[in-house]
């Protein structure tokens, strides 16, 4: 009797042994009693009917982070863009989890996938590299209303990279460069408006006193010495010049009250031979040779004006 009772003891103990589970903190199981479901248990020690007749499923609690691959995008206005994201989420209905949906990974990476392409297609550029939290915020809406009927959680999307084609980067380039100029510029002539009013209000003060003009000039001299230049420009008011200037000027008034005018070119005489028309002159008499007293004759017809 005894050598019965071991063995049936020991076969007990082995069927006890295989239908405790311990779950972690983290993980619940899910059970079905002969294809029936029983509902959730965990965490911690529980007991499962031995033989096959309780089947648990074990489902993690802990969140998830999906990346999404690039997906090719064209945007509203007409621009093809490469977009990643990544997706956080956690199962908070296990039952769900496992009777609703038959891998709950998979369907959520697609719908994540199919979500990002639908919402930055209807996005510009512009807006898509402005307001990335804004379209981050709608994203989780999306997803999270998709699964909910999974018992699935999103706590959070986020777009990591957007890729551009390397023509819009260089435009863009080209744009930034530019509002930078434009900027440089804006503040460049509000500076110099500023300036002008400052200037406006020490000629002011130096007009009131002349004799700060003459501290400015010697301030000024002592900052050029101090350069150690080897040439030192010196400049002098131009009032100093005033009294010889206008000493000048009436010397050579008088000068030119008292210098007779110009004399009368002589009149022509409208009988007289143009000097083109006149003959040539005469050879000179050359002893010794055949051209001795020889007039030179001219040919009338050659004189007469054409």
């Amino acid at each position: 009797m005894i050598e019965l009772l071991v063995p049936v003891a020991a076969l007990s103990i082995g069927i006890l042994w295989t239908s405790l589970r311990v779950l972690r903190e983290y993980e619940r199981g899910v059970v079905f009693r002969l294809g029936r479901l029983k509902g959730a248990k965990g965490p911690g020690l529980i007991f499962l009917v031995p033989l096959g007749v309780d089947r648990m499923v074990k489902v993690p609690l802990r969140i998830v982070a999906l990346d999404i691959p690039p997906q090719d995008v064209i945007t509203r206005d007409n621009v093809s863009v490469k977009v990643n994201a990544v997706v956080y989420f956690r199962v908070a209905d296990p039952v769900k989890a496992v009777v609703e949906i038959e891998d709950y990974l998979f369907a959520t990476s697609q719908l994540a996938q199919t979500t990002l392409r639908s919402v930055i297609g209807q996005a510009e550029l512009d807006q898509l590299l402005a307001e990335r939290e804004h379209f981050n915020d709608i994203l989780r809406k999306i997803i999270d209303e998709g699964t909910d009927a999974w018992g699935i959680e999103v706590t959070a999307v986020e777009v990591k990279d957007i890729d551009l084609p390397q023509e819009m980067k260089r435009a863009m380039a080209r744009q930034a460069e530019a509002e930078r100029e434009r900027r440089a510029k804006v503040i460049a002539a509000e500076g110099e408006v500023q300036a002008s009013a400052r200037l406006a209000e020490a000629a002011r003060v130096i007009g009131a006193a002349p004799a700060a003009i003459q501290l400015r000039f010697l301030q000024t001299v002592t900052e050029v010495a101090a350069e150690n230049n080897s040439t030192t420009l010196f400049p002098i008011p131009i009032e100093l010049f005033g009294p010889l200037f206008r000493g000048l000027a009436g010397g050579t008034g008088s000068q030119s009250a008292a210098a007779p005018g110009p004399a009368a070119a002589p009149e022509s005489d409208p009988s007289a031979t143009p000097p083109l028309l006149q003959p040539p002159p005469v050879a000179p008499d050359m002893t010794g040779t055949k051209l001795d007293r020889v007039p030179v004759e001219s040919d009338p017809e050659e004189l007469q004006p054409r």
